[in-house]
């Protein structure tokens, strides 16, 4: 399969060299000093107490290639359109969008780029961390969870499947991917705008009763939202789970509120912000989300003297 990952960060590191295993892989990034460490010496990924060289194909500009059967985006939401315009010439009449990047909504922008039977969305339960230019630790494997938003006419996702799990993924499909995603979302949009505006750690808000009462107003508007889609949401389990967050990371900083800290644009329009987008099309008021994407866009703007 010849396929495209896009961002060569931690997470398009991992799926970008072990795919390259057993598949035509493309690695493509802004960054000259990624490209070149993994030009120069391969993609060093840690895994399980070892160091595995990959050698993907690692590029800055795709300029001149042929389109690719799959791209998978990697980059952070925020860019995720500028990278697809970039790389447009990419994408064929029979290629494949797919998206595993945090937050929900990111099909608004994939199906600019390629009709909704060609859009494949999902979560990734992997993690990483760059330690340098070109290498990446591996930590903690699980399920690369795959759905389309149509019917998989063209039965695409078991050769993705195939292709994925030959190169030491597990990838399952799920008929409703929106339930899984949204699954991981309310946890996310519950912390991590809160922590964002307050720039403190994730045990400051469940141990706040104000922060808290925050948090409760946030998980009530997206499970509301939830229920009008048609999708399963347990308000009063998912207080909970957040409660078991605050205690067991206590000391966790949220994506948002390290973005904040170090004066970064955030990732809030595909967290709070898919939910407020959501809303609208099934005509749901949550105030409180509209007011808290803009506060942190608003935060993103300000320079501390």
């Amino acid at each position: 399969m010849k396929i495209a990952v896009i961002g060569a960060g931690a997470m398009g590191s991992i799926y970008g060299g072990r795919l390259s295993l057993k598949n035509d892989v493309y690695l493509v990034d802004t960054s000259t000093q990624i490209i070149d460490a993994v030009n120069a010496n391969g993609l060093t990924l840690e895994e399980n107490g070892q160091e595995n060289i990959y050698r993907p194909h690692a590029v800055t500009d795709t300029k001149g290639l042929a389109p690719v059967d799959v791209i998978i985006l990697f980059v952070k939401a925020l860019y995720s359109r500028a990278a697809l315009d970039s790389n447009k010439h990419l994408i064929g009449s029979h290629t494949y969008l797919m998206t595993l990047q945090n937050g929900s909504g990111h099909e608004d922008i994939l199906s600019g780029f390629a009709p909704k039977e060609r859009i494949i969305i999902g979560t990734t339960e992997d993690n990483g961390a760059v330690l340098a230019p070109g290498k990446v630790r591996h930590g903690g494997k699980g399920n690369t969870n795959v759905g389309m938003l149509t019917e998989d006419t063209e039965n695409f996702l078991p050769k993705l499947k195939e292709a994925f799990d030959e190169c030491g993924f597990n990838v399952r499909i799920h008929a409703n991917i929106q339930q899984l995603i949204w699954n991981k979302l309310f946890v996310n949009v519950a912390l991590s705008a809160v922590t964002g505006v307050l720039k403190c750690e994730i045990g400051c808000v469940t141990e706040n009763e104000f922060a808290f009462t925050l948090t409760k107003k946030l998980l009530h508007e997206a499970v509301t939202t939830a229920h009008a889609l048609g999708l399963e949401a347990d308000e009063e389990k998912l207080l909970d789970e957040i409660r078991e967050v605050g205690k067991n990371s206590p000391h966790g900083v949220t994506s948002i509120c390290a973005d904040l800290r170090a004066g970064r644009r955030t990732e809030v329009d595909t967290i709070s912000g898919s939910v407020v987008r959501a809303a609208a099309k099934c005509g749901v008021s949550v105030p409180c989300h509209e007011f808290i994407v803009n506060l942190i866009h608003a935060m993103e703007g300000v320079k501390v003297s």
